[in-house]
């Protein structure tokens, strides 16, 4: 990870268990710089926390978020010492999705001379902005995310993207695109139904905007755990993302990248893929050092792993 980050992290590094120590210790008073949006902090051994910070614009997603989310996760993915991301949201409300008065510009008045050069400049912009999400399942560090309140618009791109998902009692979730006359553009039609499994309420959902609570969340997969409150919540994905980080970097990071590309392959594929993976990941020592700590009864927290 670049030297920005390292600064960020420098001193939390230390900090451990129990998970309710380390949720407590992932509380910021505001952005880290450089970064205007979000907030990063180290509150575990190899966990590395990213909050979205625009509490007072309900953490709605400026110009300047669609850049730093490319930039943080880039360097997370690069990363030694990482090993697992959470990701939150500051304040009440996880986001309200895009901030519309200060992107209006950019979206609806592209550059160009012509009809030709303006629609040039409007597929680069959205595929700009798709980036900011695939960045996530890009980077091969599983990613935590903890939903609390509304989840609006981009906020269900961002989350399709991550690969746990937990919310609390109070979240609900609404792919907002059709209420403001556009198709959802940067991730949600392509990732929601593969997060969802069913076509039918996908459709449901991005063609009527209707909203989606806690409850209907967990019975239909979109996440895996509902709490009631957010500490509560932070808490458990903590727990989670300690649990990853004890483990093997080879092996976590393998399933992670192999469990991506079996979703968008055939069964067959992803076979002979996961084949050509495992011809070299299992000559790791990392094998032999987990086997002997199931031999011996032995935590995997207590296991030196080296750095991947």
């Amino acid at each position: 990870m670049s030297s920005i980050i390292r600064c960020a992290l420098f001193g939390s590094r230390r900090l451990h268990h129990p998970a309710l120590n380390a949720v407590r210790a992932m509380s910021a008073s505001g952005p880290t710089p450089p970064f205007t949006t979000l907030s990063i902090s180290q509150p575990a051994t190899h966990v590395t926390h990213v909050e979205l910070h625009r509490p007072q614009k309900y953490n709605s997603m400026n110009k300047v978020f669609w850049s730093e989310m490319v930039e943080c996760f880039n360097q997370i993915a690069e990363d030694p010492e990482c090993r697992a991301v959470v990701f939150s949201a500051a304040g009440k409300i996880f986001t309200s999705g895009v901030d519309i008065m200060d992107m209006a510009g950019e979206i609806l008045s592209p550059d160009g001379d012509d009809t030709a050069r303006k629609s040039w400049q409007t597929r680069h912009i959205i595929i700009k902005h798709q980036k900011t999400f695939s960045v996530i399942e890009k980077c091969p560090k599983p990613v935590v995310v903890a939903v609390q309140g509304p989840c609006i618009g981009a906020g269900v791109d961002l989350i399709t993207a991550c690969d746990i998902r937990l919310c609390t009692k109070d979240a609900w979730f609404q792919v907002k695109e059709v209420d403001v006359g556009l198709a959802a553009d940067v991730g949600t039609l392509q990732r929601l139904p593969s997060a969802i499994g069913s076509r039918s309420l996908v459709n449901e959902l991005a063609l009527t905007a209707r909203k989606m609570f806690s409850d209907e969340a967990m019975s239909c997969g979109l996440v895996s755990r509902v709490l009631p409150d957010k500490e509560t919540m932070l808490t458990a994905a903590m727990e989670i993302a300690v649990e990853i980080a004890a483990r093997s970097p080879v092996a976590v990071q393998g399933t992670k990248i192999n469990l991506v590309y079996s979703r968008d392959h055939s069964v067959s594929e992803s076979l002979d893929y996961m084949a050509t993976w495992n011809m070299s990941m299992l000559q790791t020592n990392d094998l032999m050092k987990s086997a002997q700590a199931a031999m011996e009864k032995k935590n995997l927290k207590d296991v030196p792993f080296s750095n991947l």
